[in-house]
């Protein structure tokens, strides 16, 4: 452990430093990807709801042949394919691409660095510290 609480880390070449780093960014912006398909999840639910309700409005106001088009072929129908609705997306996502790359992110800090994470953010506030205390 570094003496200003700076956690220490493995040495690595700069091109090991540029790879695990690169492969920790590309895992932190599929998780926001995953942040923006729950709220495509949560929007599409929102607007399902809205067309439910719209399907018992058109049929209190007596137009029935729209009320039935929205329950028959828009609440009934998934976001891709007509079969695929929006959580069946997200759970595929979670449970096979993000279990996958994640463990891949694993492994590859393992073999790597000895499962140390953030080894190029450790460094820079290393550095930025040391150049603190310089100047």
């Amino acid at each position: 452990m570094a003496t200003d609480n700076t956690p220490s880390t493995p040495d690595l070449t700069d091109a090991e430093v540029d790879a695990l780093h690169e492969v920790e960014l590309g895992v932190e912006w599929l998780r926001r990807a995953h942040g923006k398909l729950v709220e495509f999840h949560h929007n599409t639910g929102h607007a399902m709801e809205h067309l439910a309700a719209a399907e018992t409005r058109l049929r209190e106001s007596g137009h029935d042949d729209l009320a039935d088009e929205v329950r028959d072929r828009y609440l009934p129908r998934g976001v891709i394919d007509d079969h695929r609705w929006s959580y069946d997306v997200l759970e595929s996502f979670e449970t096979d691409f993000m279990v996958d790359l994640t463990a891949f992110e694993e492994r590859a800090r393992d073999h790597v660095a000895d499962g140390h994470r953030h080894i190029a953010e450790r460094q820079q506030e290393r550095e930025w510290k040391e150049r603190s205390r310089r100047e």
